[in-house]
């Protein structure tokens, strides 16, 4: 049995040794797998200009940028009395569209977690202010956009 096992260990190294040398590796996978064309497929330009986007050149942004967003939801976001009530937490997925102008419409919830958060959530966004719009081959352009909303209740203080 001792040597069946040396000489399984003589068969196994030579191959491993041949697949972990560069120059054989580049030898196996130049022989094995031909160039391939690739096909870039553009957007189509005759995209309904009243349909929002979904990948632009440049995305809209809040003014002031990310930090701004983020401290603009804190300031106005009021935890709903029912959800502290019942300790709901998590995430409300908002989708909405910037539009050419860089206000705020077709505010919807894409995923909620109920107690009044999607609600609140949905009133937060409306009440943003312009955001600088999203564009397109330089022309300004509707935008949609995602937008995850924690809810978080504050651990209480051990004191």
């Amino acid at each position: 049995m001792h040597d069946l096992r040396t000489m399984e260990l003589r068969y196994t190294l030579p191959l491993l040794a041949l697949f972990t040398t560069p120059a054989a590796y580049t030898q196996v996978v130049e022989n094995e797998f031909p160039p391939v064309a690739v096909e870039v497929v553009e957007e189509p330009t005759s995209h309904d200009p009243n349909e929002p986007h979904s990948m632009v050149e440049e995305m809209p942004a809040f003014p002031g940028g990310h930090e701004a967003m983020m401290k603009h939801l804190s300031r106005s976001l009021k935890y709903p009395d029912e959800a502290a009530e019942n300790g709901i937490q998590g995430k409300v997925f908002v989708a909405f569209v910037v539009e050419r102008d860089g206000s705020i419409n077709e505010v919807k919830v894409l995923r909620g977690i109920g107690g009044g958060c999607d609600q609140e959530a949905i009133r937060v966004v409306k009440g943003m202010p312009k955001w600088t719009p999203g564009k397109l081959a330089g022309k300004e352009v509707r935008v949609r956009y995602n937008l995850p909303i924690i809810f978080k209740l504050q651990e209480p203080n051990d004191e």
